[in-house]
Formats: structure tokens, sequence, C-alpha cells
């Protein structure tokens, strides 16, 4: 697979190497990677391609330029004939492709070069492991645009950091640096700029030689028991279980073990 996947002029790169990693890049550098409705259009195109390849092991979240990502396209929210409506839809179509990302059985990692904002915490929280340079720093930015959040940061972001102090970046618009962000467990690691490519190198090293498809749905279960009761995730975890128990990593292993 290729950027050919998702078109010219969306903003996004895609591919997925001979190994099983799929890589998402955000390609608006000049917009400080906004998130507008072509993006949020091949976002979908992606995920959907991603969730229906069983080949992927490995997910990663990148960037080009300066920005990781800067949230919702304020330019295009200004100049839209009817804000409300615009605004609808642009949410609706990245939420439907953070929807499939949330239930992949696939391990993600998130490669932050620089600062993240507003929806753009929505690509961070989908991560789950999350990797910075020590100079991107993180913000809601819902308040200085006089929105609320999307892109489940609600919903993740009290999860990540707790509730005060997630409270406290969607209410005051606090922003972190990328230290106090790993402290907080908005991300696992903030690392020199110039080490971000070999820890990120290394984080996918370690998925792709872990046991597959374990790792992928260890992630599933995990992200799946956040809308779901307890007698329903344990029953998700007998099925999975079992059904691992019948792979060829885990027979290997076991016997390893054993």
């Amino acid at each position: 697979m290729n950027d050919d996947a998702v078109g010219d002029g969306s903003g996004l790169g895609f591919e997925r190497d001979e190994r099983g990693v799929a890589t998402i890049v955000l390609r608006r550098p000049d917009a400080a990677n906004a998130l507008d409705q072509p993006l949020a259009d091949a976002l979908v195109t992606v995920t959907a391609r991603i969730a229906a390849d069983p080949d992927v092991r490995v997910v990663v979240l990148r960037a080009e330029g300066r920005f990781f990502c800067a949230g919702g396209d304020v330019k295009a929210m200004v100049a839209a004939d009817d804000r409300p409506a615009m605004l609808d839809h642009l949410a609706d179509t990245i939420h439907r492709s953070l929807a499939v990302l949330d239930g992949l059985a696939v391990p993600v990692v998130a490669a932050i070069q620089g600062p993240v904002a507003g929806g753009g915490l929505g690509l961070v929280l989908a991560a789950d492991i999350a990797i910075a340079a020590d100079s991107a720093h993180f913000s809601t930015a819902y308040t200085g645009v006089g929105l609320s959040p999307d892109c489940g940061v609600s919903a993740l972001l009290p999860k990540a950091v707790g509730f005060r102090r997630a409270m406290r970046m969607l209410l005051h618009g606090d922003r972190i640096d990328a230290a106090t962000a790993a402290d907080w467990g908005l991300i696992d690691l903030a690392v020199p700029a110039d080490g971000l490519e070999s820890a990120v190198t290394a984080e996918v090293e370690r998925m792709l030689a872990g046991p597959h498809p374990g790792l992928g749905e260890a992630r599933r279960l995990v992200r799946a028991s956040y809308a779901r009761g307890y007698a329903d995730q344990l029953d998700d975890e007998r099925r999975t279980i079992a059904r691992m128990g019948g792979t060829d990593a885990a027979a290997n292993r076991l016997a390893r073990f054993a």
C-alpha cells in the first residue's frame, strides 16, 4: 500500500510495509497539520483499509513540519457559510476514523515531533504508545476559540492524566511541555528531538517482536473496557484468551515457558 490509497491533495500520507507496519502521516505542514474535511475523509479511508488488512501488525501516527497537529482547521471554520453544519460534518467524519482506530486489535504508536492542540490531542490519545520530542507541547486550545472538546478528548484525557489535571487543561487552557506530559501520563516518553526517530523505531521493533495477535488483542480489550460493564468485559476476555490459545504464537511461547 502507498500514498495512492488516499488520493492527491488529501493532506494525508499512508503506506504499509512488508513487515506489517502501517504508517499514517499528516501532511499539511503549512497549516500546522490542522484537520480539514479532505484530511478527515482520507482518515476514514485509511483506517478502514487498516481494519480490513489482517497483515497489519503495528500502526504508526506521524506528521510533517513543525506541528504534529493543531486541531481543527480554524480558517475553514471562519470561512464556513453554515459553521454548525460544517463542524458537525467534520467532527462526525473524524470521529468515525477514531472509532475504527479505537477498535483495532493492533497497537498504535504516535511519533510526536511538535506541538499538539485541540483535536490533535485526540490523535495522541488514540495511540497506545506516544513518544514526543522534548520540544513538543500540548494544550486543549478549545477555550481560545470558544469551542467544546471533540475527537474523544473529553473521554480519554481524564483517563490519561486524571480528572483534576484534565479539567485544568480544558477550563484554563493550560499548556504543558513534553516532560510534564510524560510525568502526567499523556505521553509515554519525551526524548531529544534528534532521538525521536530512534525511540519510535525501537518501540515499533518491540511490537513486531511481540506475540501476534496477542498484543493487539490486549490493546483492544483495554480500550473496549472503557465503554462497558465488568461482566461483558469478562465474557470478551474469556472468548479472546480461548481464541489466542489456538494461535501458533501462543503454542510456541507456551511450549518454551513449560
